[in-house]
């Protein structure tokens, strides 16, 4: 199923092919709006016509996309930014008693705080976020403050062998009495009805 909206027979596709269709091709043209269209219909549109205007199509996209603004990211005014917000995290984290800085609902108002900083202040330096640099200075941050932080690994053990025997063997003795008990019904129907 095509999608987009539907003219005369032939379907445009997305809006931007549309507005470069409409802008970049003169009203006036011999051919109409869709040259393959007219050819189709016996029209006198064909051959070099057709590729010098499709080339003239090129040259407008090419000309609007030229236009575009071009968008530098301004690394230093970014790192200059980013202790700022370094230093208020570490002035609220002043405020939870350091025990607690591996229990994440003591301050996790403080660090969503601390990331929308950093969001904010690279997008003023007109860069993407998280970008390295960024990421770097947040990696310096968790460092700081959560190293200690790791995970304690629960080490599990077998049960000891008598109980594990057991667990292992009540479910088969089960499925074996079970097992029997349908076999010997089913030969039994008789006396059960």
């Amino acid at each position: 199923m095509k999608r987009g909206r539907r003219i005369g027979e032939r379907v445009v596709g997305p809006r931007w092919v549309r507005w470069w269709l409409q802008t970049c091709r003169p009203l006036s043209s011999p051919c109409g709006r869709f040259a393959p269209e007219a050819s189709a219909a016996g029209g006198s549109c064909g051959g070099m016509e057709r590729h010098a205007f499709r080339l003239g199509q090129l040259f407008c996209f090419a000309l609007w996309g030229a236009h575009q603004p071009v968008i530098i990211c301004n690394e230093s005014l970014m790192l200059e930014k980013l202790p700022t917000c370094g230093k208020s995290f570490e002035e609220m984290m002043r405020k939870v008693d350091s025990k607690k800085w591996c229990n994440l609902t003591e301050f996790i108002t403080y660090y969503n705080n601390f990331s929308l900083c950093t969001e904010r202040e690279a997008n003023a330096a007109s860069c993407y976020w998280p970008n390295p640099l960024a990421q770097g200075f947040i990696t310096g941050i968790h460092k700081q403050f959560f190293l200690n932080c790791t995970s304690e690994k629960v080490h599990w053990e077998d049960p000891p062998d008598e109980i594990l025997v057991t667990l292992i063997l009540i479910p088969v003795l089960l499925m074996v009495a079970m097992i029997t008990l349908v076999v010997w019904c089913s030969k039994r129907s008789d006396i059960l009805v």
